[in-house]
């Protein structure tokens, strides 16, 4: 099954989940006309049937945030990228209070992270796991605007000293695991070899010759000096991109 049959039966469950005026409902949401919307739920061989794009599948997923959920489509099918092994993809549950559906994201499990049966040695052991985090749709809407898919989101518990004070260890960050390069300054969590982090990166001009290389930055300058390191280097892959982080305080 490829891509685009993958979101056409996204698309088929959405509207059967939206029950009556579901394709209306979509196409309003999205500035489309309901015939366009019927129109990709054709069948490929199907004359007059319209594949669902790129540009489309984003305003699906960014109308219906759940749409992607399990499908992984927007990465286009294919190998499993590098670290969604250590991960399951978020799923739907009932809400408590009868009234919707609530998103459950699960833990990145360093434990799995290197996909080859190895575990990743961080700075510093995680002070216990957080397993899940369950939320609605409303909360995923207001405060996660951007990110790759839904799919891709998990939880990572943080670990180290390096990053005090915009994190502490065993506080929860939110990661997508759809971001495998740097593209421009953020949090990430990378790999070197076998070894775990999560720092901030920034690209900056490589003097000695053309390009960038990335340079590693800890909160924690004076324990943890930056670095730099070459994109390109072989043993150096970014996992995700951390998006938000909660701070918890000792009282």
């Amino acid at each position: 099954m490829d891509m685009y049959e993958q979101r056409r039966n996204a698309l088929q469950r959405l509207v059967d989940s939206l029950g009556r005026g579901g394709i209306a409902s979509i196409a309003q949401k999205i500035g489309k006309d309901a015939s366009y919307v019927s129109r990709m739920l054709y069948p490929a061989d199907k004359n007059g049937s319209k594949r669902i794009g790129e540009d489309t599948a984003v305003l699906l997923q960014g109308a219906f945030p759940t749409f992607f959920i399990g499908e992984l489509a927007l990465l286009g099918g294919g190998a499993t990228p590098f670290g969604h092994e250590a991960a399951s993809s978020p799923y739907e549950a009932p809400a408590a209070n009868g009234e919707g559906r609530d998103l459950i994201i699960t833990q990145y499990d360093v434990g799995g992270a290197m996909g080859n049966g190895g575990k990743l040695i961080l700075e510093a052991e995680q002070p216990g796991v957080i397993k899940s985090w369950r939320v609605d749709q409303d909360w995923l809407r207001l405060n996660v605007p951007t990110y790759t898919s839904v799919g891709n989101l998990c939880i990572v518990t943080g670990f180290g000293p390096s990053m005090k004070p915009i994190f502490n260890p065993g506080d929860p960050l939110l990661m997508d695991r759809g971001v495998n390069h740097v593209d421009h300054e953020g949090i990430y969590f990378f790999r070197i070899g076998d070894e775990g982090f999560i720092k901030i990166i920034q690209r900056v001009p490589n003097f000695d010759k053309p390009g960038f290389v990335l340079r590693i930055i800890s909160k924690n300058k004076d324990d943890f000096p930056p670095y730099d390191i070459s994109s390109k280097h072989p043993d150096f892959h970014v996992i995700g991109k951390i998006l938000t982080v909660w701070r918890s305080e000792q009282y």
